[in-house]
């Protein structure tokens, strides 16, 4: 049987136009021809981030980059917004890079409360925050127009954030909200394949790197910087996929933002009205749900597994049996990238069959 189609929430479908562009010869990586790569992926990225200052291109995981913004960054103590999988690995991440580190726990499937994180914050001590705008795991979308205003309130705390599964399919504003790191990996709704992280610092990030003892290498951001400024990366990059990313973008504006965006809402929109129909609860809270993925409880009775070995089995489509803890007690289902209303509604007819 050929490859399963992925409605997973990453890596997801990627489309054959963007495999050909893949597929160009090699360039090498210091001479002019990786320049104008570089440079032609700037205006987009710098669209899609809401930045005028450089979007980094990482050869990484997006991992690679949260892990380089702490040790960029955090110099007293860090407070990560916990509330999945994701989030409460950040946690992790800092201890194990020997930072002191506190956390903010919401319950899995809530959103970040921003008083919460103004009453934390209020105790003093935190230089920088972690928080995850669009949590993967759980299908939660927080506030991030409300924690980014509350944390700027406070003038020396650095605000991490995490678009992983939100970059390019809902609006982002990283200069107007005064996002320190804003950083995203393309297997998401940027529909490449996974091993290449964007991310974009402020000029104050920048500042406080310049200062940090522990920043390593292959992350650091003064580095990132100074080798942006030439239109090339510290690292070999992994030219390949940039040319990718060059495709997806010039896709991105030949469909236009507004349009690109408004996809996305009708493409969730079906898959909410598709569970409505089949009486399944959404994990996540109304008002606060990702518009990339769905992530639905498991009804008691119901056999998951069977319902996702049949999808894949009978129409070769691949969705999620939910992640970390909720595994098996939640699914998900993504929306993200290159899909379209005719594709969501192909999933919808065949996960109708296999439920009927």
């Amino acid at each position: 049987m050929a490859t399963p189609k992925l409605f997973i929430p990453g890596p997801i479908d990627v489309s054959p136009a963007t495999y050909t562009a893949m597929s160009r010869p090699m360039i090498g990586h210091r001479g002019s021809e990786f320049e104008a790569l570089y440079a032609s992926t700037q205006p987009g990225l710098q669209q899609l981030a809401g930045t005028q200052r450089p979007v980094f291109l990482s050869t990484s995981s997006a991992w690679g980059v949260m892990e380089a913004a702490l040790r960029n960054l955090a110099r007293n103590k860090v407070l990560t917004l916990c509330n999945g999988a994701f989030s409460d690995k950040w946690f992790d991440v800092a201890k194990k890079c020997g930072k002191e580190a506190d956390k903010i726990q919401a319950e899995w499937g809530q959103p970040i409360d921003p008083e919460l994180v103004r009453a934390k914050l209020s105790e003093g001590g935190y230089d920088a925050v972690t928080f995850i705008h669009n949590e993967t795991s759980t299908g939660v979308m927080s506030d991030l127009a409300a924690i980014a205003k509350v944390v700027k309130s406070f003038p020396d705390v650095m605000l991490i954030v995490d678009t992983v599964s939100s970059f390019s399919a809902v609006p982002l504003a990283m200069d107007d909200l005064g996002i320190d790191v804003l950083l995203a990996g393309v297997q998401k709704a940027m529909a490449l394949p996974p091993g290449l992280a964007v991310f974009a610092i402020s000029e104050a990030a920048l500042e406080r790197a310049k200062s940090a003892k522990d920043r390593g290498y292959y992350f650091d951001f003064v580095e990132f910087e100074k080798n942006a400024a030439a239109n090339n990366t510290p690292s070999t990059p992994a030219i390949s996929l940039i040319f990718g990313l060059q495709n997806m973008l010039e896709n991105i504006a030949s469909e236009g933002l507004p349009q690109r965006f408004a996809r996305h809402l009708q493409n969730n929109q079906m898959i909410h009205d598709w569970a409505a129909r089949h009486g399944f609860q959404h994990f996540a809270p109304e008002g606060y749900r990702s518009v990339t993925l769905s992530c639905f409880h498991t009804p008691e009775g119901f056999d998951q597994g069977a319902f996702i070995k049949a999808l894949k089995t009978k129409h070769n489509f691949l969705i999620n049996g939910g992640y970390g803890k909720i595994k098996g007690i939640t699914f998900r289902i993504s929306n993200m990238g290159n899909e379209t209303p005719a594709t969501m509604q192909e999933l919808i007819d065949a996960m109708n069959d296999v439920l009927a």
